[in-house]
């Protein structure tokens, strides 16, 4: 351990977080110092299980041999030589994300470092179909959904479907409209002045709600009939979290763009616009770039992080483990839970109260890592590596932490509440 991060250790490390650190979240709730597959420490010690990995990143869960070893060996190989070059990682994964993902030969890949980068790529596709469109005419409108979240950035918070977030930072970048996540909805706003529909195929960040039967082929149909570009958000979704490589495999549809980013790196920055048939031909030089995006290192990581989840069958495990995890927490019987959304190991576990903040927060008392989606929805995003000895100690600490809320709201009743 470094001398600086035994001086964080030594002194009282919230109170350096909230001196030396901007204020864009909260307080942070732990100082963790070691990860081993789906285990945390904490600088007293504390042994923790990670049922977020790191928001639905960590897919091969912490300290994976094959991740430390692709850092490692690339690190001391080559890093970086910037977008005016290539390097074969690089090459190496846009083949596999294009096989991945089904795109065919005609599929292409832009490389950035994280999902916000990923989708400023899709928001500039979407502005470039527009204006290819129509004789030059240009298409105006960009719809996207609700309450969906696609970035923090000021493009991509301009599609990000929550009022509140986009308060502080208006006006945002014109053109978006938000519409329900009905296909009655979509059939209403789409016209021949659609540039782009952006979806993602679960709203993670609204309580990890799933889109309606049948929307995303009826938005396929419908996309293809105005002549607009289908782009579907998989950076929560993708690298086998849902029990498929991508979630809009399950509806056995072809999107024109899709962007990944999280569980692709495993932990390492990385994020990538992946792009379907005619929409590849949209960039040209001079568009868009990314000084860091591609680099050898994140993209050889990547590239070894997949080919372990491909290798060790870890998006069948998903779909498994996300079954039984649900069934799991149906069946501990808390007047607390009313049942879970999501699909693979990207669960809701919805509350009848708006208590999630005070589960968490029990939770972590506990040793287990989730996290509130919302005020009334825990979210659950474990390591595609879990397994029965991790469910089971799983359910145990949330259970515990269920009844520890469950006994303080009986606390909080009045007589007559009781009653």
């Amino acid at each position: 351990m470094s001398g600086a991060a035994e001086q964080v250790i030594q002194t009282h490390w919230q109170d350096d977080a909230a001196r030396d650190l901007v204020h864009n979240v909260s307080d942070r709730y732990a100082l963790f110092v070691r990860g081993e597959g789906s285990s945390l420490w904490d600088a007293d010690g504390k042994r923790y299980l990670d049922f977020l990995a790191g928001i639905a990143v960590t897919s091969l869960g912490h300290a994976h041999p094959v991740f430390v070893d692709a850092v490692a060996t690339q690190a001391a190989t080559l890093a970086h030589v910037s977008n005016f070059f290539a390097t074969p990682p690089q090459l190496a994964l846009a083949a596999q994300l294009k096989r991945l993902a089904g795109t065919g030969p005609a599929g292409r890949v832009y490389f950035g470092n994280s999902g916000a980068e990923a989708n400023e790529a899709a928001f500039k596709l979407a502005r470039l179909h527009g204006a290819a469109k129509d004789g030059g005419a240009g298409r105006p409108r960009i719809l996207a959904l609700k309450d969906a979240f696609h970035g923090r950035t000021m493009g991509t918070l301009a599609l990000t479907g929550k009022p509140y977030m986009q308060a502080p930072f208006v006006p945002m970048v014109p053109g978006v409209e938000f519409i329900d996540s009905t296909v009655e909805a979509l059939e209403e706003a789409i016209d021949d002045r659609v540039a782009a529909l952006f979806v993602e195929p679960i709203k993670g960040e609204a309580g990890v709600i799933p889109l309606p039967d049948g929307f995303l082929a009826a938005a396929r149909e419908l996309a293809s009939r105005h002549g607009a570009l289908l782009i579907v958000d998989e950076i929560q979704t993708g690298a086998g979290r849902t029990g498929a490589w991508f979630a809009f495999q399950h509806e056995g549809i072809t999107p024109d763009a899709i962007t990944v980013a999280k569980g692709i790196g495993g932990g390492f920055p990385i994020g990538a616009l992946i792009t379907f048939g005619a929409a590849s031909e949209l960039f040209y030089p001079g568009t868009h770039g990314s000084t860091f995006g591609g680099n050898a290192l994140a993209t050889a990581v990547s590239t070894a992080v997949l080919g372990e989840i491909e290798r060790a069958g870890l998006v069948e495990n998903a779909a498994v483990r996300g079954d039984q995890l649900r069934e799991a927490i149906d069946a501990i019987g808390s007047s607390l839970v009313d049942g879970c959304r999501g699909r693979g190991l990207l669960i809701g576990v919805s509350l009848r109260h708006p208590v999630a903040g005070a589960v968490v927060a029990a939770a972590q008392q506990h040793g287990l890592i989730v996290n509130a989606a919302n005020d009334a929805t825990v979210r659950i995003a474990p390591a595609l590596t879990i397994g029965d000895v991790e469910i089971d100690e799983f359910i145990d600490l949330f259970t515990r932490a269920l009844r520890t809320v469950e006994d303080a709201l009986v606390l909080d009743e009045t007589p007559e509440e009781k009653k």
